[in-house]
């Protein structure tokens, strides 16, 4: 018998092969689900094993689990590619999370060592009291008082609004000194000199940006947009 039917499946100890070597399981777990025309049309190409000789039948069995075992490797593979891509996935997430909180302290860090330059500045009361002071000695002792990143920012607000004479009154509102505080009694808070002292006044100024604005680079900022800080 060299062609079999296999009309209803019913093959229980046959294992055939198809045309091009492949070894079909029948009896053991073939689907049953297929339409008998496609189920004829498989059995009409298939030749039993029992029709091939005896010697070529380990060949063809030997090829068929070969087969089998490439494809289960096939799949492992697969599998274990999407498994260490998502791996790989979830990593990345995981440094990406760790880069971010990282760059966050750091940031909060330098914010809080900024902080506490800002805060650990020259008090007033260290510098010798004067008569009188230039220009370029007002400048001296705000540069010892501002915090160096600072200065300059610092410097601009009071170049506009007192050209750093601490003594600079304005006519029409009564601010007073190198920035303008008003009213000018304000400053007693740091000093009683207010009046004569640019170091007391510096002092003022100095917190006075600090707390309205995080720094005097900032009461910059707004200064500019609205000249007037």
């Amino acid at each position: 018998m060299s062609r079999i039917s296999v009309r209803g499946f019913a093959v229980a100890s046959a294992t055939a092969v198809t045309t091009v070597g492949a070894v079909v399981g029948v009896a053991s777990g073939a689907p049953q689900s297929a339409s008998n025309d496609n189920v004829e049309a498989t059995a009409a190409d298939a030749t039993l094993l029992a029709d091939i000789p005896v010697g070529q039948q380990a060949q063809v069995q030997t090829a068929s689990l070969t087969q089998q075992a490439d494809a289960q490797a096939a799949q492992a593979s697969a599998a274990a590619k999407k498994s260490a891509e998502e791996a790989a996935r979830l990593q990345a997430a995981k440094d990406a999370k760790s880069k971010k909180e990282s760059a966050e302290e750091k940031a909060k860090e330098r914010e809080k060592e900024q902080i506490a330059s800002r805060s650990a500045t020259r008090d007033p009361s260290s510098f010798p009291v004067q008569s009188s002071y230039t220009v370029e000695q007002v400048k001296a002792i705000a540069r010892q008082i501002v915090p160096a990143d600072q200065f300059q920012c610092f410097s601009n607000i009071v170049n506009h609004e007192s050209t750093w004479n601490y003594l600079a009154v304005n006519q029409g509102s009564g601010a007073y000194g190198l920035v303008q505080a008003l009213p000018g009694s304000k400053m007693a808070s740091v000093g009683a000199d207010w009046r004569t002292n640019p170091a007391t006044q510096i002092k003022w100024g100095l917190n006075y940006m600090n707390s309205s604005y995080h720094s005097p680079c900032g009461a910059w900022s707004f200064w500019q947009a609205n000249t007037w800080y």
